[in-house]
């Protein structure tokens, strides 16, 4: 990501407007772009929110219909795409009068504006993220998710960008970067099913929740490293020991950081009477976060993803969520449907021999990306009655987080165009079978005949739930008389 460059800090993007194209067809082009960007995440989250998946899924294929994959109605020039394929600048020379040596400006100028608008966004998704992520929580999750959490990195980095390295001899940096993409873990869509199981209570929902949220911390961490990785295009020993060194000191001085600003950020927040009293401070906060993690080599999102943990432990976290959501749900959408039109899913056609390689790249990063989080179940200890395979599961979903993975990678120009497709293709198969499989793994209560009443049990641990009657088959929630036993055990 190159939005906060504390070296080269230009304005491309004003320069491109104002000099070499017309500023109203520049407007009138991102406008167009804007408009289709949000009927696209519109529809394809209404769609995937039916089917039961994540809208963000939606959000991401809907960017894939309307980008270089289908309509060519979003594209952009990074992968060596022209004006001439772009479908919004054709309707722009036909209904406003944009000529044909402008429009390779406008073009460039519009796409640049799109990109900053989508970077925009995933610092402000970060920055979300971090406000619903509370560090009381986090701390109280036990050894057990940490270890669940720790296992879930390492191993699919391990054997992702090892693989990548040396079946298909890619090199280290696109490797480390395809690799980091598969310890992502999206807490969203595993807490969703765990819900819809009545599950979310149980240990292994505890663990699997308490893990994710680890994971995401540490994969923000891994991204912020293997991003500024990137920029040099090769990997230096001493640079990564200092950016491991300086993005964890970084999170965890945000933290300590947190126990004096609150009060402050308070107390200012009360004295401000105009609107955005409080919405402007945090943002002004989490930019300036934003900011000082450029400047010390690392990536921008990590520091308002700092910022959106130090501002959850105030007294107006509970307003600041709420007044922040309007604000990612004008400009998350553009980060996750410019992912989508970005990637060209026809590198991974069979039918054309030399896309094959990247069609196995994919099966190969599918295959370690489910293998490499159900293993995570094996490493729960002293709990022998504990579903470890279920646990395994609800590590597998990757996301938005994996989505926020290859779309940086593609902004850094480290992923080539079959590995960022694979990269996409891992994401979405990964977050399309883990509610499935998670239903699977957690089957429903068994029904065990026991004379003239029926014991209903739990199939992971075999707690007696409730007794009723055989012919009475009325919800529990109804005043039917049903017993409900709900004994003390280690499993709730």
């Amino acid at each position: 990501m190159h939005l906060l460059d504390p070296i080269n800090f230009s304005f491309p993007l004003l320069a491109t407007a104002t000099q070499a194209a017309d500023s109203s067809m520049v407007v009138a082009a991102v406008l167009l772009s804007l408009v289709v960007v949000y009927l696209a995440s519109k529809v394809g989250g209404e769609l995937s929110n039916q089917v039961g998946l994540p809208p963000v899924l939606g959000e991401l294929v809907g960017g894939v219909v309307v980008g270089i994959s289908v309509f060519h109605l979003l594209v952009f020039p990074e992968g060596g795409t022209d004006s001439s394929n772009s479908l919004i600048m054709s309707f722009l020379q036909i209904t406003a009068g944009l000529t044909p040596e402008a429009t390779p400006a406008v073009f460039a100028a519009q796409s640049e504006v799109i990109s900053v608008l989508a970077e925009l966004g995933v610092i402000i998704l970060l920055f979300e993220i971090g406000l619903e992520s509370n560090l009381k929580d986090l701390m109280a999750v036990g050894i057990q998710a940490t270890v669940v959490a720790i296992v879930g990195v390492v191993v699919p980095f391990a054997a992702g960008t090892v693989g990548l390295m040396t079946l298909f001899g890619i090199a280290a940096v696109p490797a480390i970067f395809a690799g980091a993409a598969l310890t992502a873990t999206s807490i969203g869509i595993t807490s969703k099913v765990l819900s819809e199981l009545g599950r979310l209570n149980s240990k292994e929902g505890q663990i699997i929740l308490g893990a994710a949220v680890i994971d995401d911390v540490l994969g923000i961490i891994v991204l912020a490293v293997v991003a500024s990785l990137a920029k040099d295009g090769v990997v230096d020993v001493s640079k990564v020991i200092y950016l491991i060194i300086s993005a964890t000191g970084f999170i965890l001085g945000a933290i300590l950081l947190g126990n004096v600003f609150n009060k402050s950020f308070v107390a200012i927040a009360d004295k401000l009477k105009t609107r955005g009293g409080l919405v402007i401070p945090a943002f002004i906060f989490a930019f300036a976060m934003a900011y000082l993690a450029a400047v010390i080599h690392l990536e921008a999102i990590l520091g308002a993803f700092a910022a959106g943990l130090v501002l959850e432990e105030t007294d107006k976290r509970k307003e600041l969520q709420r007044q922040v959501c309007p604000i990612a749900d004008m400009l998350v959408p553009i980060f996750f449907v410019t992912v989508g039109a970005k990637t060209d899913l026809g590198v991974l056609n069979p039918a054309i021999p030399d896309n094959r390689e990247g069609l196995i790249m994919a099966t190969f990063l599918i295959i370690v990306a489910i293998l490499g989080k159900v293993i995570t179940g094996l490493s729960v200890f002293g709990q022998p009655e504990i579903n470890r395979l279920a646990i395994g599961v609800g590590m597998i979903p990757r996301g938005e987080v994996g989505l926020v993975f290859a779309g940086v990678g593609a902004a850094s120009g480290a992923l080539s165009k079959p590995l960022g497709a694979a990269i996409i293709m891992m994401v979405i198969l990964t977050t399309f079978l883990a509610p499935p499989l998670l239903r699977f793994v957690f089957p429903d209560p068994k029904t065990v005949d026991s004379g003239s009443d029926q014991l209903i049990l739990d199939g992971s641990s075999g707690t007696s739930l409730v007794i009723e009657p055989p012919q009475l088959r009325v919800p529990a929630s109804t005043d039917s008389g049903n017993l409900e036993v709900t004994p003390e055990s280690s499993d709730r």
